[in-house]
């Protein structure tokens, strides 16, 4: 089984942002020289924005297929929490710390005990980043959207940081030999879903629902105290987003795999790599620092952070994984 025989293409998704982008950037030009002036190129994790002194970091995203587990195990007071973390910890790849959100909701048939349920999420979620929900939208979409015994319903927002302009992370200073931190993921998170689907049984799918880890606090605490290089949300993709903000590649040796991720690829007898570019197999965000403060870090915050060393930046561009004895590069990576 691979993401692809599932149903998605993450080649095809490649092509169609090259596409999107081109346009995309085409809009930078309305904006310069004037309040809210794009700083950075269409493809990070989130973008950022001149205000003076400070820039806004500005990103959206959705819960995915997700959805379609909550729907069928029909619980749905934690998919919110999903929400807000799958925007949270892209704002904070960039060194900003999130303040504010705005979702959207879009129903096949607008369910006030569904919404009532989604909302209690979102509010879980919001408490775990410390941001507010400013507002948003709902839609009733019967035409549109379908789903799991009339549960049919779709979920994204955008959510807003704040950061100083000479304090945006960018990924400049990350330099061959620097270490590459993971921090424990709750689990499967808010991608993969519709492989993992394809081969987990019905009565594992509760794992599947476990909210996404917000790694807020922990970001912003280590941001504060050491100079970080470089932050990675492993997300959709897997571990082919740690080469989006630098030139330089990674060996990846210390990957603690979890459990989950085990059985999905023993169930569906997927290979390593389809793994490692699929799933965070038990790592749900990256930091990217020297050596000294590497030792410091997991020294201190390591059992209550959950951190650890995962590998470090090599001279040769892509990332490789080490596993039992081999190595192997990640498809998509230069």
């Amino acid at each position: 089984m691979t993401y692809s025989k599932a149903g998605v293409s993450l080649e095809r998704e490649v092509l169609a942002i090259r596409n999107i982008k081109k346009w995309a950037s085409k809009t930078f030009e309305l904006r310069k020289g004037k309040v809210g002036e794009v700083l950075s190129d269409v493809g990070g994790y989130a973008n950022v924005i001149d205000m003076g002194e400070y820039a806004l970091a500005v990103c959206m995203d959705g819960v995915g297929s997700k959805i379609l587990v909550a729907q069928e195990l029909k619980k749905f007071d934690t998919i919110g929490i999903d929400l807000v973390a799958m925007n949270v910890n892209d704002a904070i790849c960039l060194g900003a710390e999130p303040v504010a959100m705005v979702d959207y909701m879009a129903f096949a048939r607008t369910d006030p005990d569904l919404a009532r349920d989604l909302a209690a999420g979102i509010y879980e979620g919001c408490r775990q980043a410390d941001i507010a929900l400013i507002g948003g939208e709902t839609a009733s979409l019967p035409e549109i959207i379908t789903g799991i015994d009339g549960y049919g319903f779709d979920l994204a927002a955008t959510v807003v940081g704040v950061v100083k302009k000479d304090r945006i992370i960018t990924g400049e200073k990350i330099a061959p030999g620097d270490v590459v931190l993971g921090i424990k993921s709750s689990g499967v998170h808010s991608n993969g879903f519709t492989l993992a689907r394809k081969v987990l049984p019905k009565n594992m799918w509760g794992a599947l629902l476990t909210p996404t880890r917000i790694y807020v606090k922990e970001a912003l605490e280590l941001n504060g105290k050491y100079v970080v290089h470089g932050f990675a949300h492993i997300t959709g993709s897997g571990f082919i987003n740690l080469a989006r903000s630098t030139k330089y590649g990674f060996l990846l040796d210390g990957i603690q795999e979890g459990m989950i991720f085990k059985k999905i690829q023993e169930l569906g007898n997927v290979s390593d790599k389809e793994m490692y570019r699929t799933f965070n197999m038990g790592v749900g965000f990256c930091l990217v620092v020297n050596e000294a403060d590497a030792k410091a870090i997991v020294d201190i915050y390591g059992e209550r952070f959950g951190i650890y060393a995962i590998g470090r930046v090599t001279e040769e561009p892509g990332v490789r994984i080490s596993k039992a004895g081999s190595v192997f590069k990640l498809e998509g990576t230069k």
